[in-house]
């Protein structure tokens, strides 16, 4: 059914005297159903009008990025890879500023990761000098990390 509403009057001042509304029906219809049982499913109010890509493709994508940039720089990018993944993405993830700062003031998240980031990236000194010392004098493998990590974080580990 479609519904027509038409303004009847509408003054100069519409502080004083508010438009005056009225619904008038355009047409009517009947419209014929199965007679079972049905389910209709809500609209999904995450949806960016895109298929959202799979976790492992994600990770893989990521991966395989952080391979074709780095394998240069490192012996074993995937250790690195690994060690980005499952100790220092978990560790920027569980900051509660960054907890706080995704919950409460998105804006501010991407500052607040960086924060975290660049903390449990100096407690990796003692345990990977290698990656620490790329994190700290090379911007572009700063950056992939950080985006990387930021990607993992926001979006679920």
């Amino acid at each position: 059914m479609r519904v027509r509403v038409r303004v009847l009057r509408k003054s100069a001042n519409s502080h004083s005297h508010p438009a005056i509304y009225r619904v008038e029906k355009k047409a009517a219809m009947k419209i014929a159903l199965e007679d079972k049982d049905a389910e209709i499913e809500p609209v999904p109010t995450d949806a960016h009008g895109h298929k959202p890509e799979p976790e492992l493709d994600r990770l893989s994508n990521i991966l395989k990025t952080f391979n074709e940039q780095f394998s240069t720089l490192f012996t074993d990018t995937d250790r690195v890879a690994k060690r980005i993944r499952d100790d220092i993405a978990p560790k920027v993830a569980a900051d509660a500023a960054y907890q706080n700062a995704k919950e409460n003031t998105p804006h501010t998240a991407r500052m607040a990761h960086d924060q975290a980031l660049t903390k449990v990236m100096q407690h990796l000194l003692k345990d990977d000098t290698q990656v620490y010392k790329q994190f700290v004098e090379n911007e572009s493998f700063r950056r992939f990390v950080g985006d990387m990590v930021y990607e993992l974080t926001s979006h679920g580990l």
